[in-house]
């Protein structure tokens, strides 16, 4: 029991070093679990992903579990910064590194690439090929732009031209689109499109967002189109800024969304009744898209934000619609051509909209911002 009682100590004093305290795969704070075959330290979700690779790694509880002394000794001796050192030292500056809110797929196909393939050791290089290639090829499950059936798709990513494009069949010559990198953009979205390894790809089309809908019933192959896509684009924005540092590029090359949800909305004159629409906002084009639903493969209308030298403010509205909406915790998004009004259900969800939009209003605009043609983007009624 005493021997129990000390090397439980002994863990609990390791995992709050420096490097240790965060969650050696998703960073998340304080893991109190341990692969005591690799000697990093890991969060409860991502110790159940280790426990799906028996070969490479097991795992037990630091505080709950029965540590050997020779365990121990092997978890002092390495560390999450020792591992990393191994495990992740010729990672790509394109590849995505999973945090603590991302999806399952991303985190399990970073752990079986870190430790079951080992794919940055310097070893295994050729397991690169696949995202690194300045080609890739997949057939795809691709949701119907009309309907919800999901069509088996060939999609087809190249370098050379910074283009996607996907083919309604195997032999087909012709592309049914072909989709530069100037805008793209890819997130995955596993609960909106209900399926695990559900990809998000957005792109302009038109003057319009459009969006792609698909996944791969192979967790390794979606996550691979996903790097290989960064891979793609961080090569067309370091030819488009020559001058830029990579680590400046970084951030550019996918974007999460800052906030997704209903909301309802009226019209230009505000005596339209309100209609309920999904609305999306981005801080990486400043835009508040919104859509009939979230599967929509068309934005309805869009609203540029810029900053508050430029006249954008946003506010709570106090009392209740009396127009016809259903919602009655108020937002109003004033910008230099118009006053825009949008109901939310909750106010939970009120102040997540108003936090989300002032977040933009407050980032400096860059020079593609200030290129933006306002009065084409205030489009939609």
């Amino acid at each position: 029991m005493a021997s129990l009682e000390r090397n439980n100590k002994i863990l609990l004093d390791l995992v709050r070093q420096p490097g240790n305290n965060l969650c050696a795969d998703c960073g998340a704070p304080e893991p109190d679990w341990a692969s005591y075959t690799l000697g990093v330290f890991v969060c409860l979700n991502c110790s159940g992903m280790h426990r799906n690779l028996p070969a490479v790694s097991k795992v037990k509880s630091i505080r709950l579990d029965r540590w050997e002394d020779s365990l121990v000794e092997f978890m002092q001796k390495m560390g999450n910064s020792a591992a990393r050192a191994i495990y992740e030292k010729y990672v790509p500056a394109f590849f995505y590194r999973p945090q603590q809110k991302d999806c399952n797929v991303l985190k399990d196909q970073w752990i079986r690439a870190k430790y079951e393939r080992g794919e940055f050791t310097g070893e295994n290089s050729h397991c690169q090929q696949a995202y690194s290639s300045d080609v890739f090829e997949s057939m795809l499950w691709k949701k119907g732009k009309d309907n919800k059936q999901f069509l088996k798709r060939v999609f087809l990513l190249s370098r050379k031209d910074f283009t996607l494009r996907y083919f309604i069949k195997e032999d087909s010559k012709v592309p049914k689109a072909v989709i530069s990198m100037k805008d793209l953009n890819a997130v995955f979205q596993p609960e909106k499109i209900s399926h695990a390894h559900g990809l998000q790809i957005s792109y302009l089309h038109d003057e319009r967002m459009r969006n792609l809908f698909v996944y791969h019933e192979n967790g390794q192959v979606i996550v691979s189109l996903f790097n290989a896509i960064r891979a793609t684009r961080l090569a067309y924005l370091q030819k488009k800024h020559p001058t830029l540092h990579v680590n400046d590029l970084i951030p550019q090359i996918t974007r999460h969304c800052l906030k997704e949800g209903y909301m309802e909305k009226t019209g230009p004159t505000q005596r339209e009744p309100f209609k309920k629409r999904w609305f999306t906002l981005c801080s990486g084009n400043r835009k508040l898209l919104y859509f009939k639903s979230p599967l929509d493969a068309t934005e309805l209308g869009a609203v540029f934000i810029g900053t508050e030298s430029h006249s954008y403010s946003v506010s709570e509205i106090s009392g209740r619609s009396t127009r016809g909406g259903r919602w009655h915790c108020g937002i109003t998004l004033q910008t230099p051509g118009r006053q825009f009004v949008f109901m939310c259900e909750q106010e939970q969800e009120q102040r997540e909209w108003l936090e989300a939009i002032t977040k933009v209003i407050s980032q400096a605009m860059t020079p593609e911002d200030y290129a933006i043609d306002e009065a084409n983007l205030g489009r939609g009624k």
